[in-house]
């Protein structure tokens, strides 16, 4: 690990103009996953600004909805009676991720600006357009089976890893950032990039902008919900495909939908189509099954991952079937 300045921050604007200074600064909170990059030499701020003492965790109702703090950890969000009660999708997907241990450290903020899992960018001796812009992207030609399905392009086929941003996305979540032009909201569809030409630009952050918080909308979606996460083990793992269903029935008749499936794009993948198929429709399986193949329009596989085009869809089906009989 390089040598770095270590700066410990009691105010919100302090650590905002620490980071805005300096290109090769960077803030941490949990660190679960900066800590791994920089051990690894994939990441070597030269300045790391901690945030923890800022008070940035609350969790608590408000008129439209919750508010969660940009420092409430994992399983504090997780566990906390308002998310379970309101919220309980976003409950499941963070239950589904990592492990016990490091949702006691990981933070809501961290979680969604953690970077791709895949293993060309944890290789420095591999190329990676992500890691090192210009160098190529070894996924392409090599072993691709975690990559994405959607919307990848040539310069890189990575997936997002956070099963909370899956739920986020569905929800309708909306970030609250502050930067050094002041504060601003970013629907949590528009915060995460495509990768295009540019993938190592994940998020639409701009310089020296700190996430402080995110809302999740009131909705009727606190019974009928699931997120269903596959994987090659049954604990801390990453997904191979995951799926987050949340419906609102009358009787057996789908009011309102809401669907967003991971480890399938550069970032959450919202199936709005698809909801919109299923407005009116009966919920069964076969209604299910249509509206999984209205979610897999435009699915691209590479050499190792056409699995996924099986998968995704049967994941979806599962994940609806058991948020209906929730």
């Amino acid at each position: 690990m390089n040598q770095f300045q270590y700066v410990r921050a009691t105010k919100q604007q302090a650590a905002i103009e620490a980071v805005a200074k300096d290109a090769n600064a960077k803030f941490i909170a949990g660190g679960t996953n900066l800590v791994d990059l920089m051990k690894r030499g994939i990441m070597t701020p030269q300045k790391i600004v901690d945030i923890n003492r800022l008070p940035l965790a609350k969790i608590e109702h408000q008129a439209n909805g919750l508010l969660i703090g940009a420092l409430a950890l994992n399983s504090a969000v997780a566990d906390h009676q308002l998310v379970r009660e309101r919220q309980p999708l976003l409950a499941l997907a963070l239950n589904a991720g990592a492990s016990a241990q490091l949702r006691n450290m990981a933070t809501v903020g961290g979680n969604m600006l953690q970077r791709t899992r895949c293993s060309y960018f944890y290789d420095l001796a591999m190329p990676c357009n992500k890691r090192e812009p210009g160098t190529g992207c070894g996924a392409l030609e090599g072993v691709n089976r975690m990559h994405a399905i959607f919307g990848a392009s040539d310069k890189c086929i990575a997936v997002h890893p956070s099963d909370m941003s899956v739920a986020l996305v569905a929800l309708d979540a909306t970030v609250l950032v502050s930067g050094p032009q002041g504060d601003r909201r970013i629907a949590f569809a528009d915060l995460h990039r495509l990768p295009g030409d540019t993938p190592e630009k994940d998020t639409n952050l701009a310089p020296g902008e700190l996430i402080t918080a995110v809302e999740v909308p009131d909705g009727p979606f606190t019974k009928h919900v699931h997120y269903q996460k596959v994987r090659e083990r049954a604990s801390y793992a990453f997904a191979l495909v995951s799926a987050a269903a949340a419906l609102d029935l009358d009787g057996t008749t789908i009011k309102a939908a809401r669907l967003a499936m991971g480890g399938v794009a550069h970032k959450p993948w919202r199936l709005t189509a698809a909801e919109q198929f299923l407005v009116g429709k009966p919920a069964t399986e076969e209604t299910f099954r249509q509206a999984a193949t209205v979610a897999m329009q435009g699915a691209k596989a590479f050499k190792y991952n056409a699995y996924k085009l099986r998968l995704a869809p049967n994941t979806l089906v599962q994940a609806l079937k058991t948020a209906t009989a929730a």
